[in-house]
């Protein structure tokens, strides 16, 4: 694991699910010629390897030590990489693991093994690592609040539950994934309060964050309020 760079500038994007917040902060690292970091997608790839492995969610020794295993890569492309440099020949390697983390079962395993703290702290120094000149653009939940409390900027991005749902709604169809709209938006608002009413790191605005609400804007439109809030602020 490479040492963290503490003098690398970090632009944090947090909200809850399905807010748009991965897809922003990617392009606004991109824009920034920084580098990335998916912070939910770290718990989904244990609840990966939990689903995959048949773990009991509640077994936090378990959780811990897939976590500290863990090697992922983001690339440039927005595809998830997971190095297996232990495992047999045949298998050693980088994984493509976009598609499989994202679905809803893994997911929801997320939600779920996301409130264990002892996974939280094993997952800690695994985010440092990723503050590296020049620069660091990280989305997750608890980015601004716990993570990286001295970011130069902190966004949470949020949009109404609603909206959320039916974006959620049409990535999947595009996927030619079968979903009920009814159902989304269900388990988004069931997410939603676990998130924010968990007693370790709950989902909430970091103090000093700009509040970025983007029920009514399109992507660029977002991406464009971010790095203006960065330049702003002069961060980087």
């Amino acid at each position: 694991m490479i040492d963290a760079d503490p003098t690398a500038p970090v632009v944090t994007i947090d909200g809850p699910t399905a807010s748009g917040k991965g897809t922003i902060a990617l392009k606004v690292a991109r824009a920034l010629g920084w580098h990335y970091l998916d912070s939910g997608s770290l718990y989904r790839l244990v609840a990966l390897e939990v689903v995959r492995g048949g773990v009991d969610p509640a077994d936090a020794g378990r959780l811990v030590a897939i976590a500290r295993t863990l090697r992922p890569w983001f690339g440039d492309d927005g595809r998830i990489r997971l190095s297996r440099p232990q495992a047999g020949p045949a298998e050693a390697g980088h994984e493509d693991v976009t598609d499989a983390i994202r679905a809803e079962e893994v997911g929801q395993m997320a939600s779920r093994i996301a409130v264990v703290p002892a996974l939280r702290d094993a997952l800690l120094a695994l985010q440092h690592s990723f503050r590296q000149a020049p620069g660091l653009v990280a989305d997750g939940r608890d980015m601004g609040t716990v993570v990286f409390p001295d970011a130069g900027l902190k966004v949470f991005l949020t949009a109404s539950v609603e909206s959320r749902a039916e974006r959620r709604y049409k990535q999947l169809m595009e996927k030619g994934i079968s979903t009920i709209l009814e159902g989304l938006l269900l388990d988004l608002q069931q997410r939603d309060a676990r998130d924010s009413q968990r007693a370790t790191a709950p989902l909430k605005p970091a103090e000093g964050a700009f509040v970025l609400d983007s029920t009514r804007l399109d992507i660029d439109q977002t991406v464009r309020a971010v790095l203006d809030e960065a330049e702003r602020r002069q961060v980087g």
